[in-house]
């Protein structure tokens, strides 16, 4: 395992090959990192720095993103679960720190409701428990573009929904890397998994779950907030914390403050 240590590499998974990469001392605790929806591993570039030597980091392109295979049917967003348990047992993954944002924040609790054994604690960051109500309209129109026009036209409109104003004019290179990244994806990934997104229901999971969890939201992510404490009340022992000046990817726009949210987290684990 060591010799592919740093780099990215493809390995199949659940029938799908998927891009990993690992990253960290053999040894440490392992962190593990779920993408959201026209994103790939660099999403989390800065919390792997951040996190340092202190962790093992093990990151992957979500199927039909980045490097990672497009099926050639469709999936759930319990297959995307499956898929990361896979890679959990593949790389003997064990008392993980497991860490979504949007897509990923669903991938991250829904695995950790299946296998609790695994994981040490999870953090999530703007997801949701449930598909959104009333949201197909949206979603169609959004894939009717993707064909038609490509991903390149989803991108500006897509960082206009995901960053405050004031991040355009404070970072402009990472919100044209982040463009570069939703153009990147493929549309059939892209009409997948926002596909899968239409149809899960994952409120029955979170009264009984056993891991300890954080939940982060963005303070300007639409009704994300309001979801989100309700899915802490619902679960019993977990954090939850708002981060100002936000939208929906706190990992991009405010890194410090979720270093510190998380940072404070895994130490009441023990871990790091």
């Amino acid at each position: 395992m060591d010799r592919i240590m740093g780099q990215p590499f493809l390995h199949s998974v659940n029938g799908t090959r998927l891009n990993v990469q690992l990253d960290g001392p053999a040894g440490a605790p392992w962190m593990v990192f779920s993408n959201s929806l026209s994103a790939n591993i660099s999403l989390w570039d800065e919390q792997a720095a951040a996190f340092g030597d202190r962790f093992r980091f093990l990151r992957y392109d979500q199927r039909g993103h980045g490097r990672s295979e497009v099926p050639a049917a469709g999936f759930t967003m319990d297959d995307l679960a499956t898929d990361l348990l896979g890679l959990l047992d593949d790389f003997a993954v064990n008392n993980a720190v497991l860490v979504g944002v949007s897509m990923g924040a669903t991938t991250v609790m829904r695995c950790a409701a299946r296998a609790p054994e695994r994981c040490a604690g999870v953090v999530a960051c703007d997801g949701q428990w449930r598909s959104a109500p009333g949201s197909a309209a949206m979603w169609n129109e959004r894939f009717a573009v993707a064909r038609e026009q490509g991903m390149e036209a989803l991108a500006e409109p897509t960082v206009r929904r995901w960053f405050q104003p004031g991040f355009f004019t404070r970072k402009p290179e990472v919100v044209e890397r982040i463009k570069k990244m939703i153009a990147g994806t493929s549309v059939e990934g892209y009409i997948q998994c926002g596909t899968a997104l239409q149809d899960f229901d994952f409120r029955a999971d979170y009264p009984g779950l056993t891991v300890p969890a954080l939940f982060v939201a963005g303070e300007h992510d639409g009704d994300i907030p309001a979801v989100m404490r309700e899915m802490h009340q619902a679960t019993r022992g977990s954090g939850y914390t708002v981060i100002g000046h936000c939208g929906h990817l706190p990992n991009i726009e405010q890194p410090e403050k979720l270093y510190e949210a998380m940072d404070g987290f895994v130490r009441t684990l023990g871990l790091g």
